[in-house]
């Protein structure tokens, strides 16, 4: 599985930090919000992408692809071939997340599957057919709760945050998608920092209008720009996923408080036994234990939780951890 490397240095973890919140910020805007020049962020930061110790993304948002079908799978898989099984599921051009859970049996994955057909055949043939896998369940991603999309790991303050989120313009509800945004779609996913220069260039158009749309789909939430990083890096060594069941009529209130806590790095409501799927990444055990026990032990509506410790992180936002495979 992965290697965990060196932890960054403090002002290396900021700049990581500002990119995870904002991935499109420019070096100056990053530099003003942190109170560094913008040379020293273009110093420290140009490595990083570089080395690929941080690589920029983006994700679509299914709420606005109706094709497109999310679920998380939950997979009880033969020990010794976890691995492979992981492996496999990571190759997937259509899996965002891929991660080994609990005592090393235990697969989670998010998939956002192209249609009926695709979801069938994943769910009535691929993992029939595969020995090595034991049993899985299958949950829909209902609502994605997006205030945790600008999460920076805990290291920013909000006065820095809100520096660093853009003044985008006011985008109507559900923006209608025109053509040239798949193609600026594919070229974002494939680097989210992408020149507005080089996505006209990619799309057949200028470089106003790229700028435009791309502000019209982050903006319409059709997309949210990533940045990918190995979290150990960042001093986060507890991550976790949680299943909460909550009771009907608390589940939105309770996605969007959790979804808004600093330690909360997705937050979803989806179908099954347990109706809220909440990622959460904390420096340690203690402050993981402290998460559970002070916020959602205060939550009223939560009536069971069931924690489910990270062991790797295989795929993330879509993109394949180095060394994982």
């Amino acid at each position: 599985m992965e290697e965990v490397r060196h932890r960054l240095n403090d002002t290396d973890s900021r700049i990581a930090a500002a990119m995870l919140a904002a991935p499109r910020a420019s070096w100056r805007t990053v530099g003003r919000v942190l109170g560094i020049s913008e040379r020293t962020v273009v110093r420290r930061a140009a490595p990083l992408f570089g080395d690929g110790t941080l690589r920029a993304t983006a994700v679509r948002n299914p709420v606005h692809f109706p094709e497109l079908i999310p679920l998380a799978l939950r997979i009880r898989c033969k020990p010794n071939r976890i691995s492979t099984i992981a492996a496999t599921l990571a190759r997937r051009p259509d899996t965002v997340w891929v991660d080994v859970l609990g005592g090393g049996d235990e697969i989670c994955a998010i998939l956002f599957l192209d249609g009926p057909d695709a979801r069938n055949d994943l769910l009535l043939r691929d993992l029939p057919a595969t020995p090595a896998v034991l049993s899985w369940t299958s949950h829909v991603l209902l609502r994605v709760f997006p205030a945790a999309f600008d999460w920076s790991g805990g290291l920013l303050t909000d006065t820095e945050l809100d520096g660093l989120r853009p003044d985008l313009p006011a985008a109507p509800a559900r923006p209608a998608l025109q053509p040239l945004d798949h193609q600026l779609i594919s070229a974002l996913i494939e680097d989210g920092r992408t020149s507005y220069t080089d996505l006209a260039h990619r799309a057949g158009t200028t470089a106003l209008t790229a700028r435009r749309r791309v502000e019209a789909l982050v903006g319409g939430q059709v997309l949210r720009l990533a940045t990918e990083v190995d979290l150990a890096r960042l001093g986060i060594r507890a991550e976790a996923l949680l299943w909460i069941a909550t009771t009907p009529g608390g589940l939105e209130e309770t996605g969007r408080q959790l979804s808004r806590h600093p330690q909360v790095r997705f937050a979803s409501a989806t179908t099954g036994r347990a109706n809220l799927l909440v990622a959460v990444a904390a420096a340690d055990l203690d402050a993981l234990y402290h998460f559970m026990s002070d916020t959602v032990g205060a939550l009223a509506h939560i009536s069971t939780v069931e924690v489910a410790p990270i062991l790797t992180g295989v795929k993330r936002t879509g993109l394949v951890r180095p060394g994982s495979l």
